[in-house]
């Protein structure tokens, strides 16, 4: 039996939107492609909920396998071919990751909306190396280089300096510098744990599989999900705070996912697993904000 983990997927939505809205972490396995479209189903364009057609129990198994969709063992309809409203609900967080409209309907924008085409001008994909940026390029404007963070109440003291030592780790390869505000209200970056409903307009649900999500430039929030368990250590079944933090602090600042598996940009991050910044992080962050490489 192939050997599950569950596995860290952290994406964020443009501020620019009516209603930013972060996307989220879900369960996948490990050897799994890259989720980018869903031509071998191609013969699928169209179908919508309630529809039982051939071919859609394959692509519950493809949503399955890289953690937008999650059916218990014994729940109706997980291996069979009706559109029900799970495999809706799948789709449409599909749609969210890669800023498509969320009808949850297999429509022709889906069926290709994962493929990031490169060009220079409105793109979130950089053409010669792995990280990627927002498709507006959003980032911090030169007058806001000096941020505060602060903690939402009852923040533990090892979460909270796990996330200072990310802070650290990124100021010292870029222009910004970090310091703590104890004024939670008027801080630039507010980071804190949640569980449910939780006002950013895209509630936690428990162990679910959604772990964490941030905002993009410059909206400033980053939210743990309180329902899992995040260590100082490496702790089997649990996720490092820290290497949490380092992710999505980039997101934070401005960089989107990279398409290396080294880079903590990567979307993906085990249980019980550290890392760091790598050369395409930096690379990645410097060129966004125009420093020399």
């Amino acid at each position: 039996m192939e050997t599950k983990l569950f596995q860290l997927f952290l994406c964020i939505f443009l501020v620019s939107l009516p209603l930013p809205l972060p996307s989220d972490a879900r369960p996948s396995k490990l050897n799994a492609e890259n989720p980018t479209s869903f031509d071998f189903i191609k013969h699928l364009e169209g179908r919508h909920k309630g529809e039982t057609v051939k071919g859609l129990q394959q692509l519950k198994k493809y949503l399955e396998a890289f953690g937008y969709l999650n059916y218990t063992p014994n729940q109706a309809h997980a291996n069979d071919d009706n559109f029900d409203d799970s495999l809706e609900a799948a789709v449409k967080t599909y749609q969210l990751n890669y800023h498509l409209k969320t009808t949850g309907a297999l429509d022709a924008q889906t069926m290709r909306g994962g493929k990031k085409e490169a060009n220079h001008t409105h793109s979130t994909i950089h053409t010669v190396s792995h990280f990627t940026f927002f498709s507006d390029n959003s980032k911090w404007p030169p007058t806001r280089y000096q941020l505060t963070f602060a903690f939402a109440p009852r923040t533990s003291s090892n979460a909270k300096s796990a996330v200072a030592r990310a802070f650290n780790t990124w100021a010292s390869q870029t222009q910004f510098r970090f310091s703590r505000s104890q004024n939670f209200s008027s801080a630039d970056l507010k980071i804190g744990f949640y569980r449910g409903d939780h006002g950013d307009g895209t509630p936690f649900a428990g162990q679910n599989g959604v772990l964490a999500h941030a905002f993009a430039p410059t909206d400033g929030r980053f939210h743990y999900n309180g329902d899992y368990s995040f260590t100082v250590k490496p702790v089997a079944g649990s996720f490092h705070l820290e290497t949490v933090a380092l992710h999505e602090i980039g997101h934070l600042l401005g960089l989107e996912h990279s398409t290396d598996q080294d880079a903590v940009m990567w979307p993906y991050i085990p249980p019980a697993t550290i890392k760091g910044l790598n050369a395409d992080d930096i690379q990645g962050i410097r060129t966004l904000y125009g420093l020399e490489a």
